[in-house]
């Protein structure tokens, strides 16, 4: 089934919308994958916050030019899946797991910040961890001393009354 002109613009514009939002793009190859696996891939992803779709390249082509993902212009051949995100590290986690757990998924480039980066760098990426948990060993580092601190100036009362009461216990066997 042909697309109209119309159908064609607006699928332009909203890839072009998508990439205006997002830091990272990932471009793999899915010949041979069942309808089933691409409906998986597209679940993780949209849980993630990864925007995937399956775009004609021509109009893939059109929709990267003049962008940070112009880079990938030439990696659009063959059926491919393109995938966008505003986090890199989510986007790489999404399409390693998948490329790992199926055989036909196979990861062509990446892009990031303009620059083009291979499915190497795109698998070292997935690594390393999310914002969130490098948010959270912020917060924790940022609050260990302060618990330490608070910790130390609680034990300074809590000795001095074991120590009273010890003395207490000791007068009161010896009396």
């Amino acid at each position: 089934m042909s697309l109209s002109l119309e159908q064609k613009k607006a699928l332009v514009s909203e890839v072009a919308e998508s990439i205006a939002q997002s830091s990272a793009g990932v471009l793999a190859e899915y010949r041979g994958m069942s309808v089933q696996q691409m409906t998986s891939l597209r679940r993780s992803a949209h849980a993630e916050g990864v925007w995937i779709k399956v775009v004609k390249n021509n109009l893939a082509k059109r929709a990267v030019k003049d962008s940070e993902f112009e880079c990938l212009t030439d990696y659009f051949v063959g059926p491919v899946v393109f995938s966008l995100s505003r986090d890199p590290v989510s986007l790489a986690k999404v399409v390693t797991r998948f490329e790992r757990e199926n055989e036909e998924f196979r990861i062509s480039a990446g892009a990031m910040s303009g620059s083009l980066i291979d499915p190497e760098t795109i698998v070292r990426l997935s690594k390393t961890p999310s914002r969130e948990e490098l948010l959270a060993k912020l917060v924790g580092g940022m609050k260990a001393p302060s618990a330490k601190l608070a910790s130390t100036l609680k034990e300074i009362p809590a000795k001095f009354v074991r120590t009273l009461a010890a003395v207490a216990a000791s007068r009161e066997q010896a009396s």
